[in-house]
């Protein structure tokens, strides 16, 4: 897998994460694929994430997963892009075990670029498509994931920072090609296919169409679990991602800067003590 194979260890400077650093090419699956959300992101896949652990089920895959929780996971996803569109290796039943092993569910984009081939790899698997109105979430889109794949400040971190160096190429990448590299004009027709295509293949006995305010009741019948008592999540509105974004390139900057101050300190001590050798030779000639 060519971009998994340059998979590295996280700095010990990155202090200001909580990223985890594991490598999914040593993973199995170790719990059973039991539902696929394959809404694309935006249609309220944060708040299903969070619904899903209510019921019990363990861990739902999300693009956060990769995104803020294990950077490396990106390197797979974009080896998935690259066996999808350009042919390069393949990515099949074992690559998903590996990248998805430990959960239960997946939602949410990158995954929903690969509604087909998760349907092949898991189709014992429920499949729940949450949707929502396309204009508004165009324009929630608009505000949140392409603006992030088009940041100017992620893109300048992706050359220094350990983990935006592997997360910009992969929002890049999701967005140039499901999205055929114009989102602005492209997205609400991609958006009706996306959704056209799922019902043409799910037979209906495996497959919900959900909007999150709808609540419990519809989720539960279809999953045939108990309903909670208490209110149906809802998180990750537009001010939140983009609050936790910017937050986040701060914290990596920070990561950056301690990085460097710290090869400067060493720098700095080598040419002292280079110094210090050159006086001393001197002195004893």
């Amino acid at each position: 897998m060519p971009y998994a194979d340059k998979y590295t260890p996280k700095p010990i400077t990155d202090v200001f994460n909580r990223d985890t650093c594991i490598d999914r090419r040593q993973c199995r699956r170790v719990v059973p694929m039991k539902v696929l959300l394959l809404g694309l992101g935006r249609t309220g896949t944060s708040s299903m994430r969070q619904a899903m652990k209510e019921l019990g089920y363990v861990d739902t895959y999300h693009m956060m997963s990769a995104s803020i929780e294990n950077p490396p996971d990106c390197l797979l996803w974009r080896d998935a892009f690259a066996a999808k569109y350009d042919g390069e290796g393949t990515f099949g039943r074992r690559e998903w075990d590996q990248l998805l092993g430990h959960c239960q569910a997946v939602c949410d984009w990158p995954a929903a670029c690969f509604a087909k081939e998760l349907i092949e790899a898991y189709p014992e698997a429920k499949v729940i498509l949450t949707t929502r109105n396309v204009d508004s979430w165009h324009a929630s889109t608009m505000r949140t994931g392409y603006w992030r794949a088009t940041e100017p400040e992620l893109r300048f971190l992706s050359y220094f920072d350990w983990a935006a160096a592997m997360y910009y190429p992969l929002i890049r990448r999701l967005f140039s090609n499901y999205f055929e590299d114009d989102f602005p004009n492209r997205g609400k027709q991609i958006f009706i296919r996306h959704y056209e295509e799922i019902r043409s293949i799910i037979p209906p006995e495996r497959l919900l169409e959900f909007k999150v305010n709808e609540g419990w009741g519809p989720l539960c019948d279809f999953l045939k679990e108990p309903c909670p008592s208490r209110p149906f999540p809802h998180v990750n509105d537009t001010d939140i991602f983009v609050s936790r974004s910017r937050k986040r390139n701060r914290n990596q900057m920070y990561n950056v800067a301690i990085r460097w101050c710290i090869r400067a300190l060493i720098v700095s001590v080598g040419i002292w003590a280079l110094i210090s050798v050159l006086r001393f030779s001197f002195a004893s000639t």
